[in-house]
């Protein structure tokens, strides 16, 4: 102990300047916008760095349960474009109308491939919803809020408030960019609201996580006189246009009519398995800008999806 004074003593100058430094940029930060914007951006970009590398160095010992996760997505994929019966088939190349409107929305798309995600097939050139693949670096599941780092950012196209999915459905939104990274908040947010509808009869909803088992979340908003089902699908309804429409988000497990309340209680299994998820899609919406901006001139506070 009293070497330790010694030293505390001896190196006080230093320690003193050392604080008062460490103060002095913390009231910076804090009262200054500009200089609070370059740190998190300038944090979010090393902090991005370093949990590549972690991540590159974990999954490098992972590979296998990797390659069987993308083998099983791939076979999923395949089954859904090339049903044996031929029913559900989409073609290789799509009949279009020989008008110029059509062909020049064809020119911009080139060959229509899609990309069967979360039960709704999203071309991936189309314009109004261009896709952006990435892989997750970094994310948690047993907090309150819950975040995600991806390996994508403002050089690849990636902006805040778009959305990201996977190939099972919805798994949040982008938050903050760095140059070549991106922090999202899935599902598993408090702050989180995704206006949903039950596919069966299209009653809309609000997805909310409650912020314990990150495989559930509840579905808001259901009037009592509507009619459910265990094991009725829920997809996104567009409303928000964060989202494309019918992007899966998951299933119904159970649900409870509480006598005090006007809504229905139900809690809903998430399609995604954030324990598991590797690679997801950031996807946009163009037309949203203007949308949201026609609605704020009319004093309309549209569906949204509620992040922090």
């Amino acid at each position: 102990m009293g070497n330790l004074f010694a030293f505390l003593f001896r190196y006080r100058g230093i320690l003193v300047f050392a604080l008062l430094e460490v103060l002095s940029l913390f009231l910076l930060i804090r009262n200054s916008s500009y200089q609070r914007a370059a740190f998190f951006n300038s944090a979010n970009s090393y902090v991005g760095q370093v949990l590549d590398l972690r991540t590159r160095i974990y999954d490098y010992f992972r590979l296998v349960e990797v390659n069987h996760e993308l083998v099983k997505e791939n076979a999923l994929l395949r089954q859904q474009l090339y049903r044996p019966d031929l029913s559900g088939r989409e073609a290789g190349t799509l009949p279009v109308k020989q008008d110029s409107l059509t062909q020049a929305r064809l020119a911009r798309l080139g060959h229509p491939d899609s990309l069967l995600l979360g039960l709704r097939a999203l071309p991936t050139r189309d314009p109004d919803y261009p896709l952006i693949p990435a892989r997750v670096v970094s994310s948690t599941q047993r907090r309150v809020d819950n975040f995600m780092t991806l390996n994508v950012g403002a050089v690849d196209g990636v902006r805040p408030g778009m959305g990201v999915v996977a190939a099972a459905g919805v798994v949040g939104r982008v938050l903050v960019t760095s140059e070549h990274y991106a922090t999202i908040t899935s599902v598993l947010h408090s702050k989180t609201a995704i206006s949903s509808r039950i596919q069966r009869d299209s009653t809309i909803g609000t997805i909310r996580w409650l912020g314990e088992d990150p495989a559930y979340v509840l579905l808001d908003n259901i009037p009592r006189q509507n009619k459910l089902v265990r094991g009725d699908t829920v997809v996104t309804s567009g409303y928000n246009a964060v989202f494309p429409e019918g992007i899966m988000v998951g299933t119904i497990e159970s649900f409870v009519r509480e006598p005090d309340k006007n809504f229905w209680t139900i809690k809903v299994r998430l399609a995604v398995n954030f324990s598991k998820l590797v690679y997801v899609y950031v996807v946009s919406s163009r037309p949203k800008i203007e949308r949201d901006t026609l609605e704020a001139h009319a004093g309309v506070k549209p569906e949204t999806d509620d992040q922090p």
